[in-house]
């Protein structure tokens, strides 16, 4: 079975090392940008490290001067052309627009709804659709010359593929409000003191290193408890305390491993790393 890893991708590069994948935007030359392969081929890379549990993290990273310039402005060739295709009807070419978008949107949800946790190691410029992404990301990591913009603002268009719902999220609101109201760029310690990124590193090189000694990290622990920690996350995000306590009572009560926590006990007084089980494949369908 061909799996990311042995597959050919236009706008990737994508390794496992340990237990740990690495995804590698690569087209350096075009500053990263998003081009229509793109929105397609990320989804299937992160669907299937996390369907068939290939990993325990994922780690995203770029290459060449900038994390990503975001969406490929050649996607736009045609924009508002279909507006007349069905004699003048704009409710439905909006329809239409409304499904294309949902696409967009989904290439990103799933980095957030990955069962493994998902890590940005972020480098010089991270604009427009990469701030979608990164903000869809667990845990963000920048190298010092890094910077952030909501770009869309600057070329007349609201940010529309998730910067809002999680930024807002993640950040002050007035801070998200100044960005998109601007189109100012956001730098690198900024975004750290005010919570977008938890470190600021160097340079790009010790931003990646970093991001892998996190990720390689998280992956010695047991993948169920990581998991779940991530659903609680998640799910308290969303939801008040109450409903966030009864469903940590509800994922504990179906969920718990005690043999998890056995082992990392008898690990400890044997002097070893202890070892835990993958988690299962997703079978799909029936």
């Amino acid at each position: 079975m061909t799996t990311a890893f042995d597959t050919e991708w236009t706008c990737f590069a994508v390794t496992l090392e340990g237990q740990v994948a690495h995804i590698k935007l690569n087209r350096p030359d075009a500053l990263n940008a998003m081009s229509r392969a793109f929105w397609s081929e990320l989804p299937a890379i992160v669907r299937d490290i996390d369907d068939n549990a290939r990993a325990r993290a994922i780690v995203i990273s770029s290459t060449g001067k900038h994390f990503s310039a975001g969406m490929d402005l050649q996607n736009f060739a045609g924009v508002g052309g279909d507006a007349g295709a069905r004699g003048g009807d704009r409710s439905i070419s909006g329809e239409a627009s409304r499904r294309r978008l949902r696409s967009l949107q989904d290439a990103f949800s799933c980095l957030d709804e990955a069962r493994m946790p998902v890590i940005a190691a972020i480098q010089g410029g991270c604009v427009g659709g990469g701030v979608d992404m990164t903000s869809a990301c667990d845990i963000r990591y920048a190298s010092a010359d890094a910077f952030f913009c909501i770009q869309e603002i600057n070329i007349g268009m609201t940010a529309d593929a998730g910067t809002f719902p999680r930024l807002c999220r993640l950040i002050p609101q007035g801070w998200v409000r100044e960005l998109a109201y601007t189109g100012r760029r956001l730098p690198a310690e900024k975004a750290r003191e005010i919570g977008l990124v938890n470190e600021v590193l160097p340079d790009h090189d010790a931003v990646v290193a970093h991001a892998l000694a996190t990720a390689h990290e998280i992956a010695s622990k047991s993948p169920l408890a990581v998991a779940g920690s991530k659903v609680m996350i998640n799910y308290a995000r969303e939801h008040d305390t109450a409903a966030a306590l009864d469903y940590i009572g509800v994922w504990q009560a179906g969920m718990h491993a005690g043999s998890n926590v056995a082992e990392s006990f008898k690990a400890k007084q044997e002097g070893r790393e202890p070892r835990f089980p993958d988690l299962l494949p997703i079978r799909q369908g029936i």
